[in-house]
């Protein structure tokens, strides 16, 4: 049978420095244009920032030892001019590629949010939301200076760097070259740095995200937190974690202030060469007063593009890291179904032989054949860990068999397409989820272009209208994460709303009417049984009044089907399904006494 993901059509590439300079030049690439146009404003910019320096070699060669004061004028005006031309330039070269970093961002952030959609249920449980939402919203940052203005500054630099380089040698050659062979040490110095740093901000991206993951629990139950008066403990590990997180940052920061020093040495070093062997140039008259304030201004331009290109390879490497995190992530194979549409089914649901493990060597499942028949209800009974879920979960196709072939209606599922498969499916889960939303907004979730006659009659069939209509808001009150602002009983009852106008054509209920009162359960019972006609069902409960109305009910144990029947078939069969029956009929003296006695004992 195929395999829950595609990985064996799609093996995971292994995450190189190759691989992440690939797929930054793929970036680059996808806004080549933008960054085009703003290479072009960046060179018209540094040209003209050329111009101030180049004009004191005039003003002190023509003006003042030339006495030519009518040039003065000129002089200025070349660098008003010049300076308006860079201004504009700077201006519209940071709109430009302001606008195209944050566009790669949020185009990125997307295909990452895109991608863990499509992931497996089983990733969503082997990792923390806080640790996704890290990396599709903090990681993804980092690219704007791969896109925006920090690439085209590192080229812009780099070339500003090389045509001050030229005019300096051609001042002074000698000068020149030993500068030339500090800045060189420079770099290699900075090479060396940064390579030890990415690794670091990897792991703290990383120990960051486990932080946003670990606030994530926390506020999610923080009435667990404070019914076992945790917060000491939870504020302890919390002051571990950002522990963890801080020396991280001090050892980045550790490596910056070396590169920082290294610049001031590489910088004072640079002058006193200048003030030594251009002293000596004037003093022996190879270099005239005008030509060396020229070269020391010429030099000064040198400063800030390598500054810059420090600055901006910090950033790259904080970028790298955070591209590194996205592609280990989008690296994962994603759920996958067949190719074939699925049509409107009739809801026959069958299991042949099917075998599932989690873990190897520990089946979860073990050669289950079961029918369900379109409009019927089948119950699962069974102790927690016997496979219930699991079962369920392949039925949604959460999972897939790893032996054996599950059908619908005769088809094999694994060649139907998930999404017009899963359209025609309505659960009810255990613990429900609801959205921090209202209550027509979270029912619509179903099914969103419902009408609201539409909504107001599902909630009317699931006994939700009444307590609805007593909220200050109706429909349109919100009821907050997760439905905080509802009752336990309520919730459900908006679980069951949705499902209901989902329409399904098979139905999931995991203890649907666990959260429910005996004076509720009676009402949804009644309405779940107009929601079973003509649907195929499937139950998970340990409630006698819910299991006692199913047309199979299958007792699991150890990963198969113990034993199967109608409650009475199971009653007089006399098995373990009676034995549960006689206990908690013994217990209750009747069994309508109390309903809701649970089968856990199985």
């Amino acid at each position: 049978m195929a395999s829950d993901t595609k990985e064996a059509k799609s093996p995971k590439r292994k995450l190189t420095w190759g691989l992440v300079w690939r797929e930054s030049g793929e970036l680059i690439a996808a806004h080549r244009r933008r960054l085009g146009i703003g290479l072009v404003l960046l060179v018209i910019g540094r040209a003209a920032s050329l111009v101030l320096p180049a004009s004191s070699g005039w003003l002190i060669g023509e003006v003042v030892e030339k006495h030519r004061p009518e040039l003065l004028w000129p002089i200025v005006g070349a660098v008003l001019a010049a300076t308006l031309v860079q201004a504009l330039a700077n201006y519209g070269l940071a709109q430009l590629l302001g606008v195209a970093g944050q566009a790669a961002i949020n185009d990125l952030r997307q295909r990452v949010y895109d991608h863990v959609l499509r992931l497996p249920v089983a990733r969503f449980d082997a990792m923390q939301s806080g640790t996704l939402i890290s990396r599709i919203m903090s990681d993804a940052e980092g690219i704007r200076n791969l896109v925006g203005t920090g690439i085209v500054q590192l080229v812009g630099g780099t070339l500003t760097a090389l045509v001050v380089l030229v005019i300096l040698f051609c001042l002074n050659w000698q000068l020149t070259l030993a500068i030339s062979l500090l800045l060189a040490a420079f770099g290699v110095a900075m090479a060396f740095t940064f390579g030890r740093l990415r690794p670091l901000f990897k792991e703290r991206q990383k120990v960051q995200g486990e932080i946003s993951g670990t606030l994530g629990q926390m506020l999610a139950g923080v009435r667990v937190v404070k019914i076992f008066t945790a917060e000491a403990r939870l504020s302890q590990r919390f002051a571990v974690d950002t522990g963890r997180l801080f020396g991280l940052i001090r050892r980045t920061m550790t490596g910056f202030s070396l590169v920082t020093s290294l610049a001031v040495v590489i910088l004072g070093l640079s002058g006193a060469l200048f003030i030594l062997v251009g002293g000596k140039a004037m003093v022996s008259g190879d270099m005239t007063v005008a030509a060396f304030i020229q070269y020391v201004l010429f030099v000064g331009l040198l400063v800030g593009p390598v500054g810059q290109i420090a600055s901006i390879s910090t950033q790259f490497t904080e970028a790298f890291a955070g591209l590194d995190r996205i592609r280990e992530l989008t690296a994962q194979p994603v759920e996958v179904g067949g190719s074939t549409p699925c049509p409107r089914i009739a809801g026959r649901v069958e299991f042949r032989e099917v075998e599932f493990a989690y873990d190897a060597g520990r089946p979860v499942l073990s050669a289950v054949s079961l029918v369900a028949e379109p409009g019927q209800t089948i119950a699962l009974v069974g102790p927690s860990g016997s496979g219930k879920t699991t079962l369920i979960s392949l039925v949604l196709a959460f999972i897939r068999p790893q032996r054996g072939v599950l059908l619908i209606d005769g088809r094999d599922l694994a060649d139907l397409e998930l999404t017009s498969y899963r359209r025609q499916l309505g659960v009810v889960m255990q613990d429900n989820w609801l959205f921090d939303g209202t209550v027509a907004e979270n029912l619509r979730f179903a099914r969103q272009e419902a009408t609201d006659d539409e909504v107001i009659a599902a909630a009317k069939l699931a006994a939700a209208d009444t307590f609805i209509r007593g909220f200050a808001d109706g429909y349109q009150t919100v009821i907050g994460e997760r439905g905080v602002k509802l009752s336990g009983g309520q919730r459900q009852r908006l679980a069951i709303a949705r499902a209901l106008l989902a329409d399904p054509r098979i139905l999931i209920l995991d203890e649907a009417t666990s959260s429910l009162d005996s004076e509720s359960e009676a009402e949804i019972q009644e309405a779940l049984a107009h929601l079973r006609a003509g649907r195929t069902t499937f139950v998970i409960a340990h409630r006698l009044s819910t299991i006692r109305s199913a047309d199979q009910i299958l007792v699991i144990d150890g990963g198969t089907i113990a034993e199967r029947g109608t409650h009475a078939e199971l009653i007089a069969k006399g098995g373990r399904y009676r034995q549960l029956h006689d206990r908690q009929h013994a217990h209750e003296g009747e069994m309508h006494v109390n309903p809701g006695e649970e089968l856990r004992q199985l």
